[in-house]
């Protein structure tokens, strides 16, 4: 398995920021890469570069003969006269010749837009929104015959039914694939090696995502320990020099210069974290209550006599096909459209901050108030727009100048700076800034109002995997209601505590839990059918070949989550390591017979490791029924 795609001494700068700086990168034939890192450091600018569809600044890309790339941008573009059929067809036939075969792919391409949810093949791709036409490029991708895919987030707009189909396709597929994407749960599951670019420099691990965690911690520890040493040495170099030195010698001379070697030697630099520290205001008792609320748009029924009262600190996850009515509750919820019936009550202290799902760039001419538009109540936050004339500092500052957090009042730069604004990038125009970074300045546009609510419509498109963790981690300590709709598996997992779920026809079904819970949970559907098979790995999903593709009925498996997973590989040891403390604990209760302020101490670590372990034997008990019956489905 040779090398394909070699990348050497890379430089690029993109509006005045270096994004890479001489960095190498490789592609051997077959792999599977996930390419990550923040949002606005270059992923991909980077993929742009491998596709041939830009030039690097300085560097060389070489490409081995007769290699074919096809490229999924992250916001596709077709002729907006073609039809779907029609547009897709086009860009299939563009770089072939078997035209005997056009009535096959013709046929995959019906089925493959049934499977989308583009099932009017007439229709004119200019009516399609942004999710739609990122499916319709997904499509593309997948008929066209290739070498190496290159995928700009393409799990973005599809449902968790489209990213698992999608997931088993790549998993199978046995060309070579590059992507960039923010799914955790995807790149562990289809990537075999994960590259990271990270301040200029890209860093390769032949391993998944959970791999590169580990990896990555590894060798931040290593950076932090050698620079740890590093400065041990200095303090005792630095007291020599000070002492002064009593002669000339050569021996001294060169103490001399492994001093400034060690002065001169630069540091390693940290990750920076997004710090956030909560925001929000009281919450008086009432919070917000849904009573028989109905919703539709013509035949369409989004949502049919749904209650629910907001408990103080839920955390809720919607999820559901798209189209099937989740934003449009949302906007209901935040009061940005009125249902049909029943009724929705706001507490007079809720604060409500909608996180949605697109950001519209609009000039200040045209700047419309959504909120009176659509008819919003006032304590509902506006829809994210923003002026690309506007500079970053000034759209925060439009929220608040000061915020006050559990530190005390912090001004809207400190805040920027916490969230990977620096203070140069601060007076730059929001036009400069990437799609991941825009979604960044808005979260912290919705943080900066001080929410006690918090309504997040897809709030992991486009951010980069850093972020997300992050964002998990505040929301883990927000003092608040969490709502979010995401197809994104892992997210729901981590913070969802009860989800629920559109089940068709404006029926919303409770389950409680995250989202491996409630795929465990809800009923098997019947006749499901996936339209495409890829056997063997294959990468035509029948590409140009005669005959139609198969289909097959997919029947939802057991399986762990990502936490699960990692607490089943390490709980046995964990109760291992109690009961050995148990047993010095019984060993030092005896020896200390006679003390009594000592026995009684003891007494107490003894009782709670023993409480503990009877947790983590609960645990292990419902983790391991959990591994028998996976083990029974894969045979």
């Amino acid at each position: 398995m040779g090398n394909i795609i070699n990348a050497e001494n890379l430089t690029k700068s993109f509006t005045g920021r270096k994004l890479f700086s001489e960095a190498s990168f490789y592609v051997q034939e077959g792999e599977k890469v996930g390419i990550v890192g923040i949002n606005g450091t270059g992923k991909s600018t980077l993929l742009r570069i491998l596709a041939g569809l830009e030039e690097p600044d300085g560097g060389t890309v070489t490409v081995a003969n007769h290699v074919v790339f096809h490229y999924l941008p992250q916001t596709p573009v077709f002729d907006e006269e073609k039809s779907l059929l029609d547009a897709v067809m086009e860009q299939v036939m563009e770089n072939r010749t078997d035209e005997e075969n056009r009535w096959a792919l013709e046929s995959d391409a019906k089925s493959l837009l049934q499977r989308m949810e583009l099932s009017d093949y007439e229709k004119k791709t200019g009516e399609l929104s942004g999710g739609q036409k990122k499916r319709l490029a997904l499509i593309v991708a997948v008929l066209c015959p290739c070498d190496v895919l290159l995928l700009d987030e393409p799990t973005n707009h599809l449902d968790y039914e489209m990213v698992e189909w999608l997931e088993d396709y790549l998993k199978k597929w046995r060309k070579t694939l590059i992507m960039v994407t923010h799914d955790r749960y995807f790149l562990d599951c289809v990537c075999n090696r994960i590259v990271e670019i990270d301040k200029g420099q890209v860093y390769s691990y032949d391993t998944n995502y959970s791999g590169f965690l580990e990896r990555k911690a590894a060798r931040m520890e290593s950076a932090a320990a050698s620079e740890r040493k590093r400065q041990s040495v200095l303090r005792k170099e630095i007291e020599w020099m000070q002492r002064g030195a009593r002669a000339r010698s050569t021996k001294q001379k060169a103490h001399i210069q492994r001093y400034e070697q060690l002065r001169d030697q630069k540091a390693p630099t940290l990750d920076r974290q997004i710090e956030m520290a909560s925001i929000s205001e009281r919450m008086g008792r009432t919070t917000i209550e849904l009573e028989h609320v109905s919703k539709r748009y013509g035949e369409v029924v989004c949502v049919e006599d749904f209650s629910y009262i907001f408990l103080k600190n839920d955390r809720i996850g919607f999820v559901g096909q798209n189209g099937c009515g989740k934003t449009t509750l949302m906007k209901m919820i935040a009061g940005l459209i009125e249902p049909d019936a029943g009724t929705i009550t706001v507490g007079q202290t809720i604060k409500i901050g909608y996180y949605s799902q697109e950001i519209q760039l609009k000039t200040t001419n045209n700047l419309i108030n959504e909120s009176e538009k659509l008819g919003k109540i006032e304590n509902a936050t506006e829809i994210a727009k923003m002026n690309p004339k506007d500079r970053v500092i000034d759209y925060i500052k439009n929220a608040a100048e000061y915020v006050r957090t559990s530190e005390g009042l912090v001004s809207a730069s400190a805040m920027l700076e916490r969230f990977l604004f620096p203070p140069e990038q601060q007076y730059s125009l929001i036009e400069k800034l990437s799609g991941g970074e825009r979604r960044r300045l808005h979260l912290l546009h919705v943080l900066m109002e001080a929410p006690n609510v918090l309504i997040m419509d897809e709030p992991t498109n486009d951010l980069d995997t850093q972020t997300l963790a992050v964002l998990e981690d505040y929301l883990d300590n927000f003092a608040g209601i969490v709502v979010a709709v995401s197809h994104d598996r892992y997210f729901l997992d981590r913070i969802a505590r009860r989800i629920f779920a559109f089940e068709g026809n404006g029926r919303i079904v409770q389950y409680e839990g995250g989202y491996t819970d409630y795929m465990n949970k809800r009923p098997k559907a019947c006749g499901q059918e996936n339209p495409v098979k890829a056997d063997n790995g294959a990468s035509e999903v029948k590409t140009g070949t005669a005959g139609s593709m198969e289909t097959w009925k997919h029947e939802k498996k057991v399986k762990f989550s990502y936490k699960e997973q990692r607490e089943y590989e390490t709980i046995e040891s964990e109760i291992e390591a109690l009961e050995q403390l148990i047993d010095e604990l019984e060993y030092d209760m005896q020896k200390n017979a006679c003390d009594f302020g000592k026995l009684n101490a003891i007494s107490q670590q003894k009782e709670q490791a023993e409480q503990e372990l009877e947790e983590k034997m609960e645990r292990w008990e419902y983790l391991e029924e959990l591994a028998q019956q996976i083990r029974l489905q894969d045979g």
